[in-house]
């Protein structure tokens, strides 16, 4: 897994979520990260909301933060965005609706950008709707391919009132090919991909279903998928 990836488990801006967020801006190694904040997924609910909440908790964490108001697919063909997107430090997708986000992006001008950006050293990150559409897999109304910028894996966010063994067997019936882990991620919960493989942030715990088992791990313990 190439680093500067992190998927969040839900509940973005919140109380809690501070120092997990600071070791995402952390690893864009800019002394002020320009963040820019997607609220793409939630383009049918509140977006300026979503955006204003964002670029309020980046400001205040020391981020050059500004809201990109990429609401669908046409936006998201857009070469002043995209252009934007190739310049910035941190691109943040909120949370919202799965589906929308990924229709938005699949295939699109600014997904290539964002592929640019990270490989020049940019964060991607991505909070529950965000979060699932980073992996290979995404698990919403049945398995439907995903953006594929986390690897072979997919993400159950909000994933506080699971129960990993139900998971378990339903993973064992129902899973898509060439899936290496599914990664069950709590609210205010993150992981944060480096050189060696995943690093668990946040107040609550991630679960990695791998392999036919499960495992819980919190805060600074990592993992490989």
């Amino acid at each position: 897994m190439a680093p500067g990836i992190a998927l969040i488990g839900g509940e973005e801006f919140r109380p809690g979520c501070e120092e997990m967020d600071r070791a995402m801006l952390a690893a864009a190694e800019a002394r002020r990260p320009r963040l820019l904040v997607l609220p793409t997924a939630a383009a049918h609910e509140n977006p300026a909301m979503a955006a204003s909440n964002g670029v309020s908790y980046f400001s205040e964490l020391g981020a050059d933060a500004a809201p990109l108001m990429v609401l669908d697919r046409s936006d998201a063909e857009d070469e002043a965005m995209a252009a934007e997107v190739k310049a910035a430090d941190v691109v943040y997708l909120t949370g919202g609706n799965p589906a929308n986000l990924l229709d938005a992006l699949q295939g699109s001008l600014l997904l290539s950008s964002m592929k640019v950006a990270h490989q020049r050293g940019a964060v991607l990150a991505g909070s529950s709707a965000g979060a699932m559409v980073m992996g290979t897999w995404m698990r919403f109304r049945g398995w439907q391919e995903a953006l594929g910028i986390a690897g072979s894996i997919a993400t159950l966010p909000h994933h506080e009132r699971a129960q990993p063994e139900s998971v378990t067997a339903e993973l064992a019936t129902d899973s898509p090919p060439g899936l290496t882990a599914v990664l069950g991620i709590d609210a205010r919960t993150g992981c944060l991909a480096t050189g060696e493989g995943w690093t668990v942030l946040g107040t609550g715990q991630v679960t990695v279903y791998q392999g036919g088992a499960w495992r819980r791990l919190g805060s600074g313990e990592s993992f490989i998928t």
